[in-house]
């Protein structure tokens, strides 16, 4: 049993270490480990409990009047 619980051990005594000698590489560590979490349960609690509603999607193209074009004249158009 021990030898399944050591590596754990030793990490968690490596993160004590680095804590303490090294804080800017813990808490690194610490970030980049809840990260990955907080990008999962982040969009559903602002959706669910503080109304969040996503914007319009922009437009991709300049929509086009439904109407037939007037020919242009002037400034050498003819």
């Amino acid at each position: 049993m021990a030898s399944i619980v050591s590596p754990f051990r030793r990490g968690y005594r490596y993160l004590q270490f680095l804590a303490h000698e090294q804080p800017v590489i813990f808490y690194s560590c610490v970030l980049g480990v809840t990260g990955p979490a907080l990008a999962l349960s982040v969009p559903p609690i602002r959706r669910r409990y503080f109304g969040y509603v996503a914007a319009e999607s922009v437009p991709t193209s300049y929509p086009v009047p439904k109407r037939s074009r007037r020919a242009v004249q002037g400034y050498e158009d003819e």
